[in-house]
């Protein structure tokens, strides 16, 4: 039996070539809301549809993103409050720097001015000590000289003053009477008696017993009389140191080549051989 005859169909010429057409892809479809509420609420919704030639209808999908919650609020004021207060430690710390310049500039005008005050002072310093130095010079020159002077005419002087208090009559007598009855009493600078004198207060004070008025400082007490010389002394005669008219010291010649004055504080009045504080000069008033 014959087997019936299956028609050939003739091939396209295109037929062995794989198709050029795109496989057909599964379709999708996403959608994406976001919101904020509070903190911030998100929600992703994705909607796919299978590409399986079986599947009927397309299958939607949501996720939920994880919400910001009132702890993540909390640190974002925290980290707020850190970055206030870090910027106020920072303006207090320049504060601070500003305040500490200013005091550094301040201390070191104060010592420029204290050492500006401290150099004039020293300059002051000097400048008296130079005075005082000078001064003192001149005291030792004129004592020297007088002492040479003294030594040249000792015969003449020792004859000169040979006269005794006990021979001295009138207002010297009273005169050395006084100053002698005065020895071992106070020295007080300005002090004119009774308990204590200076050099120019006791000879004031003494010529006022026999109503000679006399100056009151030693300088003008050194003027007050006739100038004698140191070789021709007499008791009573007023004894000075220093220059006529510039003396510093006054005392009152009592014979037997002794004087008696107020000296200074630590010796207070006594008397003395003119050997112990040669006398610059003498004048007489009596």
């Amino acid at each position: 039996m014959k087997e019936p005859l299956v028609p050939v169909v003739p091939m396209s010429h295109t037929a062995h070539i794989r198709s050029h057409r795109k496989p057909r892809r599964s379709a999708s479809t996403l959608a994406m809301r976001a919101g904020v509420a509070g903190g911030v609420l998100g929600t992703l919704a994705v909607a796919g549809a299978s590409g399986s030639a079986n599947a009927a209808e397309p299958v939607t999908q949501t996720l939920e993103l994880p919400t910001l919650t009132a702890d993540l609020a909390a640190q974002a004021a925290q980290s707020a409050d850190a970055t206030e207060q870090a910027a106020a430690n920072y303006q207090l710390q320049a504060e601070r720097d500003a305040a500490a310049a200013k005091a550094a500039k301040q201390a070191k005008a104060d010592l420029a001015d204290a050492k500006e005050k401290a150099a004039e002072a020293k300059k002051k310093a000097q400048e008296a000590a130079r005075k005082e130095a000078a001064a003192r010079a001149s005291r030792t020159a004129e004592r020297t000289t007088l002492s040479t002077t003294a030594d040249a005419g000792s015969t003449t002087i020792s004859t000169s003053t040979s006269t005794s208090t006990s021979t001295a009559t009138g207002s010297a007598a009273a005169v050395i009477s006084f100053v002698k009855a005065q020895v071992g009493k106070a020295y007080v600078s300005g002090a004119t008696g009774p308990s204590a004198y200076d050099c120019s207060g006791l000879v004031q004070t003494a010529f006022k017993q026999v109503g000679i008025s006399l100056p009151r400082v030693s300088q003008d007490q050194s003027t007050a009389g006739t100038q004698v010389s140191l070789s021709n002394l007499q008791p009573g005669d007023i004894l000075y140191w220093g220059n006529s008219g510039a003396a510093y010291h006054v005392a009152v010649y009592v014979g037997d080549g002794m004087f008696v004055g107020a000296q200074n504080p630590s010796t207070g009045v006594v008397e003395r051989p003119l050997s112990y504080d040669p006398p610059t000069g003498a004048v007489r008033v009596l």
